[in-house]
């Protein structure tokens, strides 16, 4: 169902997002789009076989610019919410009228982010072009995506670094990581199924589990290791009933004294953060062993949370002048290994310890 290593290696720029034979009209170069606005996934998706690359691409796009709308501090909540619900709206082809987020561009200070924005009627066109399959698929994960951002503004209109709010329970901060980032493993796992190994033996109900565990696990790791940025924000993602059980309340961990009290709960995150990219483990080796791409662009994410997680452990997460971050030098030294080990299929497995513990359909934890 698949091709070896040898031929299935990362190529260059000809492996950029194509979307179809109506591209040239495009007036935006959405490659470079995509890298601008993030490298580490633009690296996942130039991996990516070419039938999934553009929908799963162009899905990234839009996700990334509904996030910026959601995250124009500079604008009123009130007025972000109703940019984004008209995004929504257009994305679902509920709404007609073209939408002009020109006044939004100019309050962005990334100029990738201006482009997303002025570029917004662009992406939906693309969208449009898409097979009304795939372009579905794009659709109900976005009307996901947004819910949760939507969410995001309502919860936190109002807070700040001196009034911070905070999620209330551990249910909460479950369904903000499925709304975000879980949705998008169903999404990713729907789409390589139809395209990729449509008649592969597969465990359908497995993958679709663990896959929004994996994407879950990613933002799990994002908000423990961004605790200190958020809550100057005004945000906390660490749930208040918990923070209470360790007689701790969100403006504590402003402090960065705090954080022995803050340290046995934010073990229990770290684990369940970790269980849940070993979920996201046990997915990518329960795809086909042909479907190199596929396996190395989960395996990536995956192997750099891994690697934020252990400094996780050793820093203070309520540091925020010290935020722990994985180098781009470590990033190309986890492809490459990954690349290199590939061929052996015990030594690819032991690159995220314990994984092998879940390689296969079963209970997670």
């Amino acid at each position: 169902m698949g091709k070896d290593l040898k031929h299935e290696g990362v190529r260059g720029e000809d492996d950029a997002p194509r979307f179809t034979h109506h591209a040239s009209r495009i007036t935006f170069d959405v490659s470079r789009l995509l890298k601008d606005v993030s490298r580490s996934f633009y690296l996942t998706l130039r991996v990516l076989p070419g039938k999934v690359r553009s929908p799963i691409g162009l899905a990234y796009l839009l996700a990334r610019t509904t996030d910026t709308i959601a995250d124009t501090e500079l604008v009123a909540p009130a007025q972000r919410l109703e940019a984004l619900q008209a995004l929504r709206e257009r994305i679902l082809g509920q709404r007609q009228v073209p939408l002009d987020f020109g006044a939004l561009a100019r309050q962005q200070g990334s100029q990738a982010e201006r482009v997303l924005l002025d570029k917004c009627e662009a992406s939906l066109g693309l969208l449009n072009r898409l097979l009304p399959y795939d372009a579905q698929l794009v659709r109900d994960v976005l009307d996901t995506i947004t819910s949760g951002q939507e969410l995001d503004l309502r919860r936190f209109a109002g807070a700040s670094a001196r009034s911070v709010v905070a999620l209330r329970t551990d249910e909460d901060l479950d369904d903000y990581t499925y709304r975000v980032a879980g949705c998008v493993g169903e999404f990713w796992t729907r789409m390589c199924r139809a395209h990729l190994f449509p008649q592969a033996p597969l465990d359908d109900a497995f993958l679709l589990a663990n896959g929004v565990r994996f994407g879950k696990g990613l933002q799990l790791v994002n908000i423990l290791r961004d605790v200190a940025a958020d809550l100057r924000q005004g945000r906390c993602y660490l749930p208040s009933e918990r923070l209470a059980a360790s007689r701790l309340k969100p403006e504590d961990l402003l402090d960065p004294a705090s954080e022995p009290r803050l340290r046995p709960l934010y073990q229990e995150y770290l684990h369940r953060a970790e269980a849940h990219l070993l979920a996201g483990w046990a997915y990518t080796n329960a795809l086909p062993r042909g479907s190199v791409r596929v396996r190395l662009a989960c395996a990536w994410p995956i192997l750099i949370g891994w690697e934020t997680l252990k400094g996780l452990h050793a820093g203070n997460p309520l540091d925020a002048a010290r935020r722990i971050k994985v180098s781009r030098g470590q990033v190309r030294q986890l492809v490459l290994r990954s690349v290199l080990l590939y061929p052996s299929p015990r030594a690819w497995e032991r690159m995220v310890p314990a994984g092998k513990a879940v390689a296969s359909p079963g209970v997670l934890p």
